[in-house]
């Protein structure tokens, strides 16, 4: 009769390595594609945000009887397409450019065009890097509103 031995293979040093190699390896590739995605969907928000401010800034603007219930009422459509998507931070006053195509503004048949301007920054960046390096985004929109053909102006 022959018995076999089974060999036993002494313990490596190696044991249970692999578990803290795939941690590190998911952490390394999972923060960068989590914080890419939280990025991306703050910038988006931000270009939305100012599409909706500069459409509609312009159609409020393009119905008012003078320049400045034109310029009241886009900076209100402004404030909240912007606060809509969370930009409450941004001054809207700052952030839009309201130009008209003729030199009495809001004159039947003319246009108003409105731009959006504003920086979104980068989240979760400390403040003494932003002072170093520039960590925006620049967000711009223009929308041109034709004013009533036929509007009856005072």
């Amino acid at each position: 009769m022959s018995s076999h031995r089974l060999a036993t293979c002494p313990r490596s040093f190696d044991d249970g390595n692999a578990i803290v190699e795939f941690l590190a390896a998911a952490l390394l590739l999972l923060v960068p594609v989590v914080y890419l995605a939280l990025v991306v969907g703050r910038i988006q928000a931000a270009s939305f945000a100012a599409e909706g401010a500069a459409r509609e800034a312009g159609r409020t603007a393009a119905t008012a009887s003078v320049l400045e219930e034109a310029t009241r009422r886009a900076t209100m459509s402004v404030e909240l397409a912007l606060d809509d998507q969370g930009f409450d931070e941004v001054d809207p006053t700052r952030a839009l450019t309201l130009t008209c195509s003729t030199a009495p503004c809001l004159q039947p048949g003319s246009d108003v065009m409105t731009v959006v301007a504003f920086d979104v920054d980068l989240p979760f960046v400390p403040e003494f890097v932003r002072n170093v390096v520039p960590l925006h985004v620049p967000v711009v929109a223009r929308h041109v509103a034709p004013v009533d053909s036929f509007a009856g102006r005072p």
